[in-house]
Order: C-alpha cells, then structure tokens, then sequence
C-alpha cells in the first residue's frame, strides 16, 4: 500500500502544481471574470474543484469507518480515467457553483491548498489499511474504489488545468481585441 499511496500523493502533487502555474497567471482583477455566458471564471473553476475534493474526501472518510461492502467484478468495471483528463467529452458539473463560494483569488487558492492537505493526510492515516475495498460510484465512470477515487481527483484537476488555460487564453484574445 505505501508505494499506492506514494504514487497518488506524486501525481496529486504534480497536477496540482501545473494548476497552480496557471491559476498563479490570472490577475486578481481577472479572477471573478468569465470570458463569456457559456464559460466559468477561473475564480468558478477553483471553486468546483474545492467542492469536488471536499465531498470526495468526505465520503472517503465516511465509508471507511464501516466495513467495506462486497462489489461484483462486473460492477466494478469502470470507464478510463484518462476520459476525465483528455476533457474530449465535456460535462455539466453535478452540482452547481454558487456565488457564496466564490472569494478572492489568494482566499480561494488557500482553500483549495488546504482541502488537498486534508487529502493527503487521510491518506497518510490509512495508509496501513486497504482502501481499494471500499467502493462507492461516480456519476458518470462507474464504481470507483477509495484509491480509484484519489486518481480522480488528479485526472479532474488536469482536466480542469486545461480549462483554466482556455478560459485565460480567451481572456487575453479578448482584451486583445478591445484594444
């Protein structure tokens, strides 16, 4: 297990430092800017991802303190986690952002720091134990176990890298043409 363990902290720690780059070039005054009706600010975005990371986490933390549930082979059969990060297929997020959710950027990015940290402490104390028995679904994929889950919550953040680059790529294209 602490090899698993290791390797999802690195890749959690990877994706989230190629985030950070791109959240660390969006001006504050940027932050809460949408660059149109259909897209998300990045201010949104870092939003969602906290929500996500929260309620993963919290279910994590819940179903591990019972005993894990028999799941058949069959069920456990999922999609690819590399359909989350390849972003080919786009997705209504479950559950809407809300304006209460959205604060300043170094507000925001402290939060999202801070969830992670809480991530990889959970991992850290079970590290003894077997969480890949302990499964519960995703709402598009399928069945996911605990370490299928940590995966996740990298691959949505790649996903969602991409996204905060296209949303400060049209940014930039659009005040380069009101100039």
């Amino acid at each position: 297990m602490p090899d698993r363990i290791e390797t999802l902290t690195q890749r959690m720690a990877t994706s989230r430092a190629g985030l950070l780059r791109e959240a660390d070039s969006v001006s504050p005054k940027g932050w809460k800017t949408k660059p149109n009706e259909q897209s998300w600010s990045a201010a949104e975005l870092i939003a969602h991802l906290v929500m996500v990371e929260r309620a993963v986490l919290g279910k994590a933390d819940r179903v591990a303190q019972k005993a894990p549930k028999p799941v058949s082979f069959l069920k456990r059969l999922h999609l690819p986690m590399a359909l989350v990060e390849a972003r080919i297929v786009k997705r209504k997020a479950p559950v809407p952002v809300t304006p209460e959710m959205i604060r300043g950027k170094e507000e925001m990015l402290a939060e999202l720091r801070e969830v992670r940290e809480r991530t990889i402490a959970f991992l850290a104390e079970t590290k003894s134990r077997d969480l890949g028995e302990y499964y519960w679904p995703h709402p598009a994929l399928g069945m996911l176990n605990t370490y299928e889950w940590m995966r996740f919550l990298y691959a949505h953040e790649v996903r969602h890298t991409k996204q905060l680059k296209e949303i400060k790529e049209s940014m930039l294209k659009s005040a380069a043409n009101k100039q």
